[in-house]
């Protein structure tokens, strides 16, 4: 296989917020960029927006599109190409007036936008059935959309509202529109999380899966998909970015070393992640996008805030890498 290095680091997008997790796609004959902005920091809070950039060449930039849903915080924004339209799904917080750190899982709501020419866009729009579901990275095949989603085992009401990973489930919806949701399968019973997914061209369906400050798990299902089989890979992995690129599969994400977390870009070969590069990062980092631009040549986003407070206080900025094979 190749080889692929790191050419260039860029800093993208720095407005003095905190702005954070990103994700990168290819629409039409145009490439987006989406992020989450906010005044306020990492945390939650009602003034956080979601903000889409739009090129044709992957070097100029120009913002297309932002939202915000009132009384609540959105995060972690993720496009979807499907059904000839560009979606950009977001989890939305409750935030309770007053006390931001009262927050429930059970009160997490999934929100999306859409555009069919990637101009002209719609929304904010309540996704149907994701109401207690943390909604994370989405895939389509054959007509129908899938999205990761992780919830509350039976949606119990625990004690000061707390997240114990335990009780956390991993799950996969499905839509035939995009729109409405159902459950479809569990991913992980316990410990469950972000995780994002990637049909093979057989069709299985891979899925990398942060599993809170454990090691991330390498998942696979076979249509229908109601069933999964997990294995432990060797590292965690936060905010993890699962593409393929040709015959290579890149995962990237937030990496613990003794100097503090940093984001990291692996080749997945078989079951082992073999390390390509550390990019320029630290304090409140990673969550990365992915598009191709070329056999050749790719663009990978992620945010830091290493060049702003160090911390998930604003600023923080958006950086892009430009990947080639040789």
């Amino acid at each position: 296989m190749p080889s692929i290095r790191v050419s260039s680091v860029r800093q993208q997008f720095n407005d003095g917020n905190h702005n954070a997790f990103t994700d990168m796609c290819r629409f039409g004959d145009r490439l987006y960029l989406t992020f989450r902005s906010c005044p306020d920091g990492h945390m939650l809070f009602t003034t956080s927006r979601i903000v889409v950039l739009s090129s044709t060449d992957g070097s100029d930039w120009k913002q297309v599109h932002t939202f915000g849903v009132p009384n609540r915080d959105v995060r972690d924004p993720h496009f979807l190409v499907f059904d000839d339209k560009l979606f950009v799904y977001t989890g939305a917080w409750w935030v309770t007036p007053g006390n931001a750190e009262d927050r429930d899982v059970n009160d997490h709501l999934g929100f999306c936008t859409w555009s069919d020419d990637g101009k002209n866009w719609h929304g904010p729009r309540m996704l149907d059935g994701t109401h207690g579901h943390y909604i994370w990275r989405a895939a389509a095949r054959d007509g129908t959309a899938y999205l990761n989603g992780r919830r509350i085992r039976n949606f119990e009401v625990l004690a000061r509202r707390d997240e114990p990973p335990e009780w956390m489930e991993s799950w996969l919806l499905h839509s035939a529109d995009g729109f409405a949701w159902t459950p479809l399968s569990q991913i992980q019973p316990a410990h469950g999380d972000e995780t994002a997914l990637q049909f093979e061209e057989e069709g299985d369906l891979l899925a990398v899966a942060r599993a809170g400050g454990r090691p991330a798990q390498l998942c696979r299902s076979r249509y229908p998909y109601t069933d999964w089989a997990c294995t432990d890979l060797d590292r965690h992995i936060g905010g993890p970015l699962l593409a393929r690129w040709g015959d290579q599969v890149l995962v990237g994400g937030r990496k613990h070393t003794e100097d503090g977390p940093v984001t990291a870009l692996y080749e997945l070969v078989g079951t082992e992640l073999q390390e390509i590069a550390v990019l320029p990062s630290g304090g409140d980092n990673s969550y990365p996008g992915f598009v191709e631009l070329g056999q050749d040549r790719a663009l990978l986003s992620y945010y830091s805030s290493h060049e702003g407070s160090g911390t998930g206080l604003a600023p923080s900025n958006i950086y892009l890498a430009t990947l080639e094979k040789h």
